[in-house]
């Protein structure tokens, strides 16, 4: 098969010929003599303590509502920077003064903690006085887009502002040019006001969207279905690359959808309104050009604008009147899409609301021509990065596991003896990589049987569940016992148990016929689950001794979304299980709308990968072999990934949590280890899921945060100090707690911990190596596409795109040696999607047939940055980067030869997430300890326990005592 031998990045760089990137705008800051007075007026009220932790004027809430009402000013910070030298806003043309103070007397009154006290009044007559808001003004002057230094490390270091700035000029050159068209179809752009509060490194850049796209599905029995309406977006950042010197502009495309009908408010987040009006919302404004972007907000039974209502910001400029109804338009929400009462709206979908007819994404090639049409705007200033070159080294690892032949689907058609010799082969190789994954097994468990129960709603998921165990094991020939709810299977490795029980009570929903409302309620409902359940699981392990891991049919989250969210009681049952020494794995009903034969063989498929990934919470290990040798890679090398473990308050049990974990591969390890930061030992990976859960900290401030974690790198390091250690970190994950992780905290082969002075990377140990993983979101690596030219010469000038897996060297002339990007393949889910698919334009493929689908979820795989920070003497950086790169093929996954979205170790990380449970009982169930409730006869005052009471001898059951 044919490989790409380059790939294309969506980025640019300045391109030094065409000098400094200079344009005129006019500011306003506000006056130093404003700080004193404003920071009494928002004191007012405030304990000592509160006032010395707040020392900027928050500007938050006065930069939503610009962005709801005045989207052409475009705000810099969202805390208050006091001079001249310091603007808060900016904008092409100057804003009416007029409408400038009223926003900046709106802004002066909201800071009041209490209107309606007399003295708080006379408080904020005399900061109006102190002030002078009459005196302020834009003024007019020059920008620098290119402004920066370099960090310690040799990294750009753009200067605040750049990261709003340049975006915004750009994507207003893009807006202006012409309308982009492919097949006769045109979409004209237009910005959309910016995100307000993120500053510098973290700004979310700038956004264009096109005029709305209306899509009519065709129902089954024939018949138009109801539109559907979504618009394509482009997005322009600003970001770094570590150890270079040059800054990049981003330009990504994706699709927006929007919501017909009503509308599902989650409780206290907003949901977005885009505003187009034909007039200002605010009396004597300018007409706005850019799409305004107002916040709708669900909470204590009533819907409103965000800053409106009664005595809110939006009432105050007198900008309520020209928008919808709240309540009418979450119940009518395509009512305004087309225009009416001179304004159109759209509010956008999200993906808690449940299913929309148009799918996620956009495919290779219509991203390539859209893309390619935004970036002739972006010229002369900014050229693009060379392509991406393929690394010498690149390539899978060693397979570990054979290749299953595909059988035909043309069964019937194929010779007899070709196809038999075909599912031959399949049986054989099938039977060779399930007696290796048996014996990883084995070694994880370390001589004991692995004992499971699967708690299921109806017979079909049991006997899927059954198949999947015996045939990811390969225990056909194994099996000693079967039936009615315990089948055993003795192979030469090891002995599994798979107990069935009905889940029943169990599973059902959180309080009943009753939504538990949000706290103390629902944290009862939680607590009745989980202490049943903890009970029943308790008895079983009474009645079956050694069970490890349970298996859960439960409805997925679409069956409690919208009201019912409160009534999950998936996470109660975790903790349950937990309590009682189990870890889990959850997996959905068949779907009962499906055809009959679908939905069974999509249960098998879902019953295999829960098998699959049901095992690898014991700690089973099938490690990606990598192919460079024991001269480039030490052969008893550890891997240890270091990962943040988090909840907030708005998490599934309503409590927060903080807690620092390391995931470790190390050789001769019979399973993988892990330890939190609370742990002197490295323990079994089960063990560290299991300790997770239900943890209620003691609430942590940043600093306290920082220093846990700093304590904790120190101390683990240590403990590895004396082996070969490749230490991997998600940059997006760990870095807001270990700022050496940033791109202006890197240096090279130099090391920083807790925030003090860097150090030699030797002085942590001679043989250490760390390596920087950071992913595409926020945009922080590029998109890609490979040029289908490259392979194809006929597709030369059709923007053809394809999808290329690989590791990847940059070109770019002047950077480090460090830095390399890791791509995957394509999803085996996109089976039937080709690269050419197109969402936002009708399209023919090259074959000559309509690739317009609009419904159908599209992905690209992303570029994963590989930053080799730390190595020691005469290492190959390269070298490095490939076994990372190589380590996200883990084939026990069912994507394995497509990649994972991380290498393996983070990606275990990761997965404790889910055990983060935050929930505190005041007598939790010790497994160690007798169960009142064991036995057929005991029934919880809940009626959450249910019957194990077994007697395996006369039900025919050959099990061990």
């Amino acid at each position: 098969m044919a490989q790409y031998q380059y790939n294309r990045p969506a980025a640019y760089l300045p391109d030094p010929a065409q000098g400094p990137f200079v344009v005129p705008m006019h500011t306003l800051s506000l006056p130093s003599h404003w700080e004193e007075p404003l920071l009494r007026l928002y004191h007012d009220g405030m304990r000592h303590g509160q006032a010395q932790r707040r020392r900027r004027v928050p500007t938050a809430a006065i930069n939503q509502l610009m962005r709801a009402t005045a989207p052409d000013i475009v705000t810099v910070d969202s805390t208050a920077r006091f001079g001249s030298e310091n603007p808060w806003l900016y904008c092409q043309n100057a804003y009416p003064s007029a409408v400038t103070n009223l926003y900046i007397a709106t802004w002066l009154k909201s800071l009041q903690r209490d209107p309606d006290d007399p003295e708080a009044a006379a408080l904020l007559m005399d900061c109006f006085r102190d002030l002078d808001t009459a005196a302020l003004g834009w003024r007019p002057g020059t920008v620098d887009l290119l402004e920066q230094k370099l960090s310690p490390g040799g990294t750009a270091v753009p200067s605040p502002h750049v990261y709003r700035l340049l975006p915004d000029v750009l994507a207003e050159r893009i807006a202006r040019q012409a309308p982009y068209e492919h097949h006769g179809q045109q979409l004209s752009f237009r910005q959309v006001a910016g995100l307000t509060g993120a500053r510098g490194q973290g700004a979310g850049g700038a956004e264009l969207m096109s005029n709305l796209i209306e899509y009519v599905p065709r129902r089954r029995g024939g018949g138009d279905g109801k539109p559907a309406y979504y618009a394509a977006i482009l997005r322009i950042t600003v970001r770094t690359v570590p150890f270079s010197p040059v800054p990049r502009v981003h330009v990504a495309a994706g699709v927006r959808r929007f919501v017909t009908g009503k509308v599902y408010m989650p409780y206290g987040k907003g949901v977005s309104a885009y505003l187009l009006p034909d007039d200002s919302l605010v009396h004597d404004g300018p007409q706005p050009q850019r799409y305004a972007v107002a916040a709708l907000e669900w909470k204590n039974g009533t819907t409103d604008w965000r800053q409106g209502g009664a005595e809110g910001m939006l009432a105050r400029i007198s900008a309520l009147d020209a928008l919808p109804s709240p309540d009418r338009l979450v119940k009518e929400a395509d009512h305004w899409i087309h225009g009416r009462d001179g304004i159109r709206v759209a509010i956008g979908h999200q993906a808690a609301m449940g299913r929309h007819t148009i799918g996620t994404g956009l495919m290779p090639s219509e991203r390539r021509r859209l893309i390619e049409w935004a970036e002739q705007a972006i010229a002369p200033e900014l050229v693009p990065v060379p392509k991406l070159e393929r690394s010498a080294y690149a390539r899978l690892p060693k397979k570990q596991l054979k290749t299953l032949p595909s059988v035909p689907k043309n069964k019937e058609e194929k010779d007899p003896a070709d196809l038999a010799a075909i599912l031959e082969q399949r049986e054989l190789n099938a039977a060779h990589n399930a007696q290796i994954v048996r014996t990883r097994l084995a070694e994880a468990l370390e001589g004991e049987d692995l004992t499971a129960v699967v708690l299921h709603q109806n017979d079909a998921i049991r006997d899927q569940m059954i198949d999947a165990a015996e045939s990811g094991l390969g225990l056909a020939g194994h099996r000693s016992a079967q039936g009615p709810d315990t089948w055993v299977w003795e192979a030469e490795e090891l002995t599994v148990r798979l107990h069935a029980r009905p889940l029943g009570a169990l599973g059902a929903p959180l309080g009943g016929d009753d939504v538990p409302s949000r706290g103390q309620e629902h944290d009862k409902a939680i607590e009745e689950r989980r202490t049943g359940v903890a009970r029943a699981m308790a008895a079983l392990r009474e009645a079956v001794p050694g069970v490890r891991l349970a298996f859960v049919e439960l409805d997925g989250q679409d069956a409690f979304r919208h009201a019912k969210r409160r009534t999950d009681p998936k996470h109660a049952i975790r903790l349950g299980c937990a309590d009682a020494g189990l870890v889990t794995q959850f997996i959905r009903p068949p779907d009962p709308d499906a055809d009959p034969e679908e939905a069974l063989a999509d249960a098998g498929l879902r019953a295999a990968a829960a098998w699959s990934d049901g095992l690898r919470q014991t700690g089973v290990r099938l490690v990606p072999q990598h192919t460079l040798g024991d001269t480039l890679i030490p052969s008893n090398l550890n891997q240890v990934a270091f990962h943040l473990v988090e909840r907030r308050l708005d998490g599934p049990t309503g409590k927060q949590q903080f807690t620092p974990i390391a995931v470790l591969i190390r050789p001769g390890a019979k399973c993988v280890l892990g330890k939190s930061a609370d742990m002197h030992e490295w323990v079994p990976y089960s063990e560290l899921l299991k300790s997770l859960t239900g943890r209620v900290e003691d609430r942590k401030n940043s600093a306290e945060q920082s220093a846990l974690t700093a304590a904790f790198l120190k101390k683990t390091l240590a403990q590895l100090r004396s082996a070969p250690t490749l230490v991997l970190a998600h940059a997006q994950d760990v870095r807001k707690r270990w700022p050496w992780l940033r791109n202006d905290g890197l240096e090279q082969d130099r090391l920083g911990l807790d925030g003090g002075p860097v150090q030699r990377i030797g002085l942590y140990g001679k043989q250490l190596r760390i390596v920087r993983i950071a992913d595409g979101s926020r945009d922080e690596t590029a998109q890609c596409w490979a040029e289908g030219e490259e392979l194809h010469p006929e597709l030369e000038g059709k923007q053809s795109g394809g999808i290329a897996m690989g590791l990847w060297r940059p070109r770019v002339e002047g950077d480090s040696d460090r830095v390399f990007y890791s791509s995957i393949g394509k999803s085996g889910t996109q089976s039937k999607l080709t690269n050419d698919d197109a969402k936002l334009t009708p399209h023919t493929n090259p074959t000559g047939k309509n690739a317009y689908r609009p419904t159908v979820n599209a992905w690209n795989p992303g570029l994963l940055e590989l930053t080799v920070a730390c190595l020691q003497p005469e290492d190959d950086a390269e070298a490095w980067a490939t076994f990372v790169h190589q380590q996200r093929f883990s084939e026990d996954y069912r994507a394995g030869r497509e990649g994972l979205a991380l290498p393996l170790i983070l990606h275990l990380a990761r997965l404790a997430d889910d055990y983060a449970l935050p929930h505190e009982v005041e007598d939790a169930i010790d497994p160690t300890e007798p169960s009142a409730g064991a036995g057929g006869e005991h029934t919880s005052s809940s009626q959450l326990a249910f019957d194990f009471d077994l007697d395996d001898e006369e039900k025919g059951v050959c099990t061990d005592s």
